[in-house]
């Protein structure tokens, strides 16, 4: 893989420095929107600490087939940063040692990644009990070479969690571009076919939703209601959990609500939506999050603000489970994000 060059790092550490300005400060004056960090002192969650590790996520790389307008990955067909060989080798060495029960993989999409199937090959080996692939669905049906992906996916038990806006063309297509609902359905269909996502199937199939505005995900046991109903009756889809996401205030849906002046009204939605029964729950309680260059955070949504464990271990060569326990979970605005209402992770709701 090229490096970059100078001039494009710089160009990218400046970005990731405006969106910490951004979210520190926004447009407020000062001390009109709180701290997060002061509202979890108020319940004695100040600093947030790890729990017992239990989820190792991922990135094997930004590259991905669609230019999704919430994407907090910032992914598309032209990211070029894809994890290599030689850093999988290094997952692969903590996979087989760590405590965590949940290997999941993300991207972009995963899939793209030329080493994806060595990988989950290699990782399926080792034994972790819930292996998850997140893939975004249109990918099985945008090229031949990714047609046999249930096949796959089934061959080594693989829990795929696929990305789905809605159970209407219109509002899936105005997230995720023309074409992708019929793309998705037809995926859907496929992974059905073999047995995916169909009642009391040990090949488990999950949606994740996002909100397609700037606005809260509503109730999530409600949506997943209303999504089997309208796809089993539509085109005879079954599947089986949905998890609705809040989406967060950076990167592409960060840069959409201030182009369309809807920042100071969604950082004060997630302010008044703010739940403390949520806090002691968050993702970054019990989880690690790798980048596609063996980097260490405390969640992807941290990983695309550039904010790395606070730790002397941050690097997965350097991967010491006992020391990354005993650190303090680096947090700022964003994480409003994953505390309004019934809360937010990558696995749904967690209140």
């Amino acid at each position: 893989m090229a490096t970059k060059s100078l001039k494009a790092r710089h160009v990218e550490l400046a970005e990731t420095h405006k969106q910490l300005e951004i979210l520190s400060n926004g447009i407020f004056k000062e001390g009109e929107l709180p701290y997060f960090k002061d509202k979890i002192a108020e319940i004695g969650e100040f600093p947030l600490k790890p729990k017992k590790l239990e989820v190792l996520q991922i990135n094997v790389g930004y590259m991905c087939n669609q230019v999704c307008e919430h994407c907090h990955v910032d992914a598309g067909p032209d990211r070029k940063e894809i994890m290599t060989k030689d850093t999988m080798e290094l997952c692969l060495e903590v996979i087989r040692n760590t405590g965590a029960h949940t290997l999941d993989l993300t991207g972009g999409a995963p899939e793209m990644n030329p080493d994806f199937r060595w990988f989950v090959e290699e990782a399926s080996k080792a034994g972790i009990q819930d292996f998850i692939v997140r893939s975004n669905l249109t990918i099985i049906r945008s090229n031949k070479k990714y047609h046999d992906l249930p096949e796959f996916f089934k061959k080594h038990n693989v829990h795929v969690v696929s990305s789905m806006p809605h159970y209407t063309r219109g509002k899936t297509d105005k997230q995720r571009g023309d074409g992708v609902f019929d793309k998705s359905i037809k995926a859907l269909q496929d992974l059905n076919a073999i047995g995916y996502g169909m009642p009391n199937s040990p090949l488990k199939l999950d949606l994740v939703y996002n909100p397609s505005g700037a606005y809260l995900p509503g109730d999530q046991a409600a949506l997943e209601h209303d999504f089997k109903q309208a796809l089993k009756d539509d085109f005879d889809i079954e599947f089986h959990n949905l998890f609705a996401i809040t989406n967060l205030p950076i990167a592409r849906f960060l840069d959409y609500l201030i182009a369309s002046e809807n920042y100071e009204d969604y950082m004060y939605s997630l302010v008044d939506a703010y739940n403390p029964s949520a806090v002691e729950n968050v993702m970054c309680t019990n989880t690690i999050s790798v980048s596609w260059d063996g980097w260490l955070y405390d969640c992807d949504f941290n990983q695309m603000l550039g904010l790395k464990v606070a730790s002397k271990v941050k690097h997965i060569s350097d991967y010491n489970e006992a020391l990354l326990n005993d650190r303090d979970i680096v947090i700022s605005q964003h994480c409003y994000g994953c505390t309004a209402g019934a809360g937010s992770s990558c696995q749904g709701v967690v209140t």
